[in-house]
């Protein structure tokens, strides 16, 4: 396989390995839910390329589709590249703005986008497919790279007519399309909706409906032959019973468009007209019914997909003026996610270049029309998160009095949590005692790792006080029902052993004593258990419904 190669590759290729996971706090009052949770619709504040590592250890492998629309790194943009790579060359490019006549932009570009594409694909389902809106200013270098990054499982490169003739980058032709590249984690798995369309009403009539002919032999191809498809050639018996055979204009032997299995449940079906010709030969039709329905494989041209003049109208119907300049519109996101996840309507959709929120619109809106329940992840990078993006999704849910729109006016209903991306988690400095997390920060950390559901920092204090009563006393009383308990969800009950004290750290350990003295478990619920180390067997863990997760190495594996 060919290599893209650009300045930097070496520094970026293997980058996604060091970003340091971080936390994702929750943001209760810019969510709207009653309940804050990582299994909600997310919008999550904070650079995408630490969200993407900090969403993988609940969210690995679990997305069906991604869209993003990142920048076209056309030099009119603005954008910087911020990624903290080691190296003295990247840290020269460190926040400084890429424009037209910076000449490394398109390796800048490339740097950016090849440890983010790496991460995505690590949160794809083995089926799920990603679409990247892009145009010519990157599109061939794109290509290059997504064959590298997803083994050359490209899927199709759509054709989207959104500029209306107003993007010229030459002199000699107006630009007036754009691209979507779709890329698989695995092609062979992919199932894109296909084009379903309805025939019209048909100048014949039977029985049954009217209907329209379609010739039964193949002809107007290049494999109409007898030699092309000799199975195609076989006798069908017309109404005077004489054997009628696939004969192409030239009078040579040709061949059906359907084998004998088929064909035989036409003629049962009374589905093929016989029809005498002028020389006195049986001319055989199909009888293609009225409203009949066809479907064939998705096309590559998207024509009605709505334009970014459609884009801006969205947003300034929902805003009232144009606060945003590059939004695509919610018809093309919206049959892009449909094409990805029409089999599977509870699937994941993921945007990390999130921009306005249109495919969290777009994905409401889905949801609405055909019943389904998807989900969304947006990430967002700048400080307009809040103010436009979640905005723009608050409006959508509740609703825009002053719409034109309906549905709109109405609200499409739903809810979602904010986060934003908290401290990186330095689960390695617990090996040396440096800068050790607070209790309640780790905490609420591994809580949300591997749960995915809200964190009550109650539980922390509880711990806390049943800790220094535990010191006081040698006996056990009822503050022992909370020890190192930090919070029960869906599926189990949480517990942290630790200490912000490297000497306690090095002498901390699970054993069976304290696993006996865990409080009462549920029927229905495990007990995960978090500590630096173990003194106890697997067959001991299993007897007490215990899942134990070492500090530092497995609370990323956990939820994988």
């Amino acid at each position: 396989m060919a290599q893209l190669q650009f300045k930097g590759k070496t520094f970026v290729q293997n980058h996604h390995l060091l970003v340091k996971y971080h936390e994702l706090v929750p943001v209760k009052a810019k969510s709207l839910t009653d309940k804050v949770t990582l299994h909600d619709n997310l919008i999550i504040h904070g650079d995408n390329l630490k969200a993407l590592k900090a969403l993988l250890p609940l969210y690995a492998r679990k997305i069906k589709c991604v869209y993003i629309d990142p920048p076209y790194n056309t030099g009119n943009e603005g954008w910087a590249y911020n990624d903290n790579v080691s190296s003295p060359m990247m840290q020269e490019w460190l926040g400084k703005v890429v424009d037209r006549e910076d000449l490394t932009r398109h390796d800048k570009w490339l740097c950016m986008m090849m440890p983010r594409l790496k991460l995505i694909r690590e949160l794809m389902t083995e089926d799920g497919v990603i679409f990247v809106s892009i145009d010519e200013n990157e599109q061939h270098h794109l290509r290059c790279l997504m064959n590298e990054i997803f083994s050359e499982n490209h899927v199709a490169t759509f054709v989207w007519a959104g500029r209306g003739g107003k993007g010229g980058t030459t002199a000699q032709v107006e630009m007036n399309h754009e691209y979507v590249e779709c890329y698989a984690r695995n092609s062979d798995l992919v199932r894109l909706k296909p084009v379903v369309t309805i025939q019209a009403e048909g100048n014949y009539r039977d029985a049954k409906s009217s209907y329209r002919r379609e010739l039964l032999r193949q002809w107007g191809g290049q494999h109409d032959r007898r030699e092309d498809r000799p199975h195609m050639f076989f006798p069908i018996i017309a109404p005077d019973a004489s054997p009628v055979y696939p004969k192409r204009s030239d009078g040579s032997d040709g061949c059906w468009r359907f084998g004998e299995g088929t064909v035989g449940r036409l003629l049962q079906d009374d589905e093929i007209d016989f029809v005498k010709g002028e020389n006195g030969n049986w001319i055989l039709y199909r009888k293609i019914r009225e409203g009949r329905r066809s479907a064939s494989a998705a096309v590559s041209l998207l024509l009605e997909q709505g334009t970014s003049a459609r884009g801006t109208l969205d947003i300034k119907e929902l805003f009232r003026d144009k606060v945003f300049d590059t939004t695509k519109p919610i018809e093309l996101v919206k049959y892009l996610v449909d094409m990805a996840t029409w089999n599977e309507k509870g699937s994941i959709v993921l945007d990390s270049f999130a921009g306005s929120g249109t495919t969290a619109h777009a994905v409401l809106a889905l949801n609405a029309e055909d019943g389904g329940n998807r989900r969304f992840i947006l990430v967002e990078c700048e400080d307009y998160a809040d103010s436009l993006t979640a905005e723009r999704v608050r409006r959508v849910i509740k609703g825009v009095p002053a719409a034109k729109d309906e549905t709109l006016k109405k609200g499409l209903g739903g809810t979602f949590s904010f986060f934003k991306l908290g401290k990186a988690v330095e689960l390695e400095t617990i090996l040396d005692g440096d800068s050790l997390p607070t209790y309640e920060e780790l905490a609420r950390y591994v809580f949300y790792t591997a749960t995915g559901e809200e964190f009550d920092p109650a539980f922390a204090k509880a711990s806390a006080s049943a800790k220094a009563a535990a010191d006081k006393s040698a006996g056990r009383d009822k503050t022992m029902t909370y020890k190192n308990f930090i919070g029960e969800s869906r599926n189990y009950q949480v517990f942290l052993f630790y200490e912000p004290d490297i000497a306690k750290l090095k002498n901390l350990a699970f054993t069976l004593d304290m696993a006996k003295e865990l409080p009462p478990l549920k029927k229905d619920k495990r007990r995960l258990v978090f500590a630096p180390t173990k003194y106890l067997d697997q067959e001991h863990l299993d007897t007490l419904r215990i899942d134990f997760a070492q500090l530092p190495f497995e609370i990323y594996e956990l939820t994988r």
